[in-house]
């Protein structure tokens, strides 16, 4: 029972080369930026001269730093990626 439990909780932070709490960390910080994304997408369908390009900018960025942590390998943070806090 608890090898399945760790199974289930490891499985996809493993398969991205990070540790269960680099993946949490990281899963919070996108969390994090994705409702900052929302809050400047929200604001901007009221007031369009405001966060014109804030979240797409944005999630651009957040693309990248994916892209790159999934081709560093485990321990490392590739350059221009940021790290786990």
């Amino acid at each position: 029972m608890i090898q399945r439990i760790k199974t289930a909780f490891l499985a996809h932070p493993e398969a991205v080369n990070e540790s269960y709490f680099e993946h949490m960390g990281a899963a919070l910080r996108y969390a994090g930026t994705f409702a900052f994304c929302a809050f400047c997408a929200l604001v901007h369908a009221f007031l369009p001269f405001l966060f014109e390009k804030t979240a797409s900018t944005i999630v651009k960025k957040m693309v990248a730093d994916m892209n790159a942590r999934m081709a560093a390998p485990q321990g490392q943070v590739a350059p221009g990626a940021q790290a786990a806090e």
